[in-house]
């Protein structure tokens, strides 16, 4: 994804009602699902973890929802983090 025009944000409401603004990341398809990664807007934390949502479709609507299971968690991340690292070594050569 570009950065040319800036950083995509979204906000979703979570079970408790509450509004979480989050920066988009990056996205794969992983068991034939989509999913999507960010990071939150605003944090109390000095590194905020990375926020993963899939993509499901219910009534014809597409609709972000957590990982199912643990075990899905841990292997989604573990792809986005194998793909951010390849970007980074796809750019860490370039000095235009």
């Amino acid at each position: 994804m570009s950065d040319e025009f800036g950083p995509d944000f979204i906000t979703v409401t979570d079970e408790d009602g509450n509004d979480i603004e989050l920066e988009f990341v990056d996205s794969l398809v992983y068991n034939g699902t989509p999913y999507l990664s960010f990071f939150p807007a605003e944090s109390d934390e000095e590194e905020p973890g990375l926020v993963i949502l899939k993509v499901i479709e219910e009534n014809g609507e597409e609709l972000l929802s957590t990982p199912d299971s643990d075990e899905e968690l841990n292997e989604v991340y573990d792809r986005f983090m194998e793909q951010l690292f390849a970007e980074d070594e796809d750019t860490a050569g370039d000095d235009d």
